[in-house]
């Protein structure tokens, strides 16, 4: 038992470590929302466009390879791993996100979009903050995607319980 909340404890602490490298990945990899000033008020610089979304879109790209991987890698260490593991997985694929999503906004653009624009001049473009609109969906991506591949895995590759004859040989019900 101490064995397993030991490793279950390293499961969540490195899943949650990894969050770092989800929040820089994201703030590199997603696109920017540009935004101008007229030195009156900001706008968007292309109000069709879709760099909104796409942020949202990548962190959660992101979160489900960081889910998938993070399955994988518990499985192959700890095949015999029991529900701790498994809940030291979804504890700290919460947890990653939720540190990837704090990473990317804070080393992100600024928040003060109007000091910022004002900073800059009107007529320049600026990247807006990155944030996530959809945020309760792109923090459950890494753990579900974890516990996905975690199941699928198990499933497909786990140990098996050895199976017993029915009815057990020298049963008395054979006689007849």
């Amino acid at each position: 038992m101490a064995t397993e909340l030991r490793q279950a404890a390293v499961v969540a602490a490195v899943s949650t470590v990894a969050g770092v490298a989800l929040g820089l990945l994201w703030l590199w990899l997603a696109p920017r929302v540009p935004l101008i000033s007229d030195g009156k008020a900001v706008f968007l610089r292309n109000s069709e466009g879709e760099s909104a979304v796409g942020a949202d879109g990548t962190f959660v790209l992101l979160a489900l390879g960081f889910g998938a991987v993070a399955a994988a890698l518990v499985f192959l260490f700890h095949r015999h791993g029991g529900v701790g593991l498994v809940l030291a997985l979804a504890a700290g694929g919460v947890l990653g996100s939720l540190l990837g999503w704090g990473v990317g906004t804070f080393l992100g653009p600024t928040h003060d979009v109007v000091a910022h624009a004002r900073e800059v001049g009107a007529g320049v473009q600026f990247d807006a903050p990155l944030k996530l609109e959809m945020w309760a969906g792109a923090l459950l991506a890494w753990p579900l995607a974890a516990m996905i591949v975690h199941l699928s895995l198990t499933a497909l590759f786990g140990p098996r319980d050895t199976e017993l004859e029915w009815p057990p040989e020298g049963d008395a019900g054979d006689k007849a």
